[in-house]
């Protein structure tokens, strides 16, 4: 491992990030004021770091140039507070690379990029996913946090994919967003310790952390990240019943609202604690339904009073 690589990898990460929110207004334009008083209360909140434009922030959804100004404000607001990984994966390597460079430019914390999109590389070339991959790290000194949406599924399997991702430069860690904890505790098994690795899939932040994730990055961390940071917490800490009993509500309310996710993480940001960060650009919500108030209220106090639970 190069000294380059070592003296990123030491960088410590880790906790619980929201995969920050994006708030538009109603001609679906970044609303910058909203976003200062998103990221003040995560700040508040006491978060571990700002994973900015990833999925949630619906950062492929938005021009080079939208994504460039998200990122100097963001930065600008978080006034190295937190830590703050920025996501710059785009539909070609070349505008990742711009994405990238300006990123560090700004004085982001790190960069993330997801896998090739729409071209994606065949199962047989898994080579292509790597030169994406490398050349969108080699674009800037910054820690690099590849994305890794559902199971690698190249011929060389987990091990190869990752014997590959661990020549890159300034390779930090990862965002694995599977529900193959297999995978992921085989992915730790590998980089023993080397990465720091991030959950991305919310209903398993606990499950995630006893198959090796230092970390966990998520949609619903904006809207209950103290609790789920409390209740991880309480977990590695061999609290195992309280995340047992946490974890089964968090899942059943995700499981609840999935089918009309982005009205409801609208409305719960919106009641408790007065952010609006609007709806997204579509195709993303575009059949989502309208939560009344009640429900609204009665979900989002239903996780908050799970994490009151003792045993």
């Amino acid at each position: 491992m190069t000294d380059a690589k070592q003296k990123n990898i030491d960088t410590e990460l880790g906790g619980v990030w929201p995969a920050l929110i994006t708030p538009l207004d109603e001609n679906k334009n970044p609303n910058y004021e909203e976003l200062k008083k998103l990221i003040d209360l995560q700040i508040e909140e006491g978060m571990d770091g700002l994973y900015l434009l990833g999925s949630t922030g619906q950062g492929v959804l938005f021009s080079e140039e939208q994504r460039m100004e998200i990122t100097a404000k963001a930065v600008e607001f978080n006034n190295a507070r937190l830590p703050l990984i920025v996501q710059v994966g785009s539909t070609t390597t070349q505008s990742s690379q711009r994405l990238a460079e300006h990123a560090a430019s700004c004085g982001a914390t790190g960069i993330s990029a997801v896998g090739p999109i729409y071209y994606q590389a065949s199962a047989n070339n898994m080579g292509a996913a790597l030169k994406h991959y490398r050349d969108i790290a080699a674009a800037s000194d910054l820690p690099f946090y590849p994305y890794q949406l559902g199971d690698s599924g190249f011929r060389e399997g987990v091990a190869g994919f990752i014997k590959g991702l661990m020549e890159i430069p300034h390779l930090a860690g990862m965002k694995i967003t599977t529900d193959n904890l297999v995978e992921l505790r085989t992915i730790a098994s590998i980089t023993k310790g080397d990465l720091t690795l991030f959950s991305g899939a919310d209903p398993l932040m606990c499950h995630a952390a006893l198959s090796g994730a230092d970390g966990a990055i998520g949609t619903f961390y904006n809207l209950w990240g103290p609790e789920c940071k409390k209740i991880r917490a309480a977990f590695l800490n061999g609290n195992v019943v309280k995340a047992i009993n946490f974890m089964q509500t968090f899942h059943e309310v995700i499981m609840h609202v999935i089918p009309s996710i982005w009205s409801f993480i609208r409305q719960g940001i919106k009641y408790r604690y007065g952010i609006e960060v609007g709806l997204p650009i579509h195709p993303l919500g575009n059949q989502d339904n309208t939560w009344s108030d009640d429900e609204v209220v009665e979900l989002v106090n239903r996780v908050i009073n799970s994490a009151k639970i003792e045993d």
